[in-house]
């Protein structure tokens, strides 16, 4: 009987601490969330990829503007007063927006350039001789740095076409550009603009020629035709001399004093001889 007891209150005991083992132990960690259950996450946009400069569109694209160009260069001041008030600007931009045109080339001289000539030199030009000065800096047709290589001397301007009296040699040997007009010698200090139509040009030099400085004299007007003297009458000509038709005259204002008497005569006698019937 005691061992009955004994053995029941062992398994009491044991079954005891087997309970509070289990309840003292740690429970297990949750289990991570599936691929499928878990919340998307927002991604970020990707990074943009390094450009170049935007290129101007197709609609704002247009031709060049001469002025505004130099403008931007900010040294150009005479030379741009000199376009406008020969009015070579207007001209260059109007050609530029035709769809077949040439290009232009243009050396434009700097503003340091200009104060270099001798006092009051640029002044004492005539309005003549300051359109001929700009049309001088400035080609009929575009060339690149390469082509001045190549190009054939002397190169014809705009002024007037006369190599003669504007004589323009322009050498390129590939890394310089001499430029002599048989009065300055000078060289491309730098391109200022090129798109394929319009070049410009910087020169530290203003360009002379002897055609600017002494221009040709315009010719003198005709003078007026004199009148042609009157051909000289014939001693033979039917038209009575003056002495004839003083003769004329004469004896006309002499001829009625005679007839005066004769009709005094004419009528004494028709009067006698009324007389004479009357008595009969």
């Amino acid at each position: 009987m005691m061992k009955r007891l004994f053995s029941l209150t062992l398994l009491l005991k044991i079954l005891f601490l087997l309970c509070t083992t289990t309840s003292g132990q740690p429970s297990a960690p949750a289990q991570a969330p599936s691929a499928s259950t878990s919340t998307p996450t927002q991604s970020s946009p990707p990074a943009p990829s390094p450009s170049g400069p935007l290129a101007p569109s197709a609609s704002s694209a247009g031709p060049a503007d001469v002025t505004t160009i130099l403008k931007k260069a900010r040294k150009f001041s005479t030379f741009i007063g000199l376009l406008k008030s020969t009015q070579m600007d207007a001209e260059i931009n109007s050609e530029l927006k035709k769809k077949s045109n040439a290009g232009f080339t243009i050396f434009a001289p700097t503003d340091s350039a200009f104060s270099d000539l001798k006092t009051g030199t640029l002044n004492s030009f005539t309005d003549e001789q300051k359109a001929a000065l700009t049309k001088f800096h400035i080609i009929n047709s575009f060339l690149t740095v390469s082509q001045f290589q190549t190009v054939s001397n002397p190169v014809h301007t705009s002024a007037n076409g006369n190599t003669k009296d504007f004589p323009l040699n322009v050498i390129g040997n590939g890394t310089q550009v001499n430029i002599t007009t048989g009065m300055v010698n000078t060289t491309v200090d730098s391109t200022v603009y090129s798109d394929g139509q319009l070049a410009v040009y910087e020169i530290p030099q203003v360009l002379l020629s002897q055609g600017i400085l002494s221009p040709q004299a315009q010719p003198p007007a005709p003078a007026p035709l004199t009148p042609k003297p009157k051909r000289a009458t014939p001693l033979n000509s039917h038209a009575p001399s003056a002495s004839t038709t003083t003769s004329v005259d004469s004896s006309e204002a002499t001829a009625q004093p005679r007839s005066a008497p004769i009709m005094e005569s004419i009528g004494v006698v028709v009067l006698a001889a009324l007389t004479l019937c009357g008595f009969d």
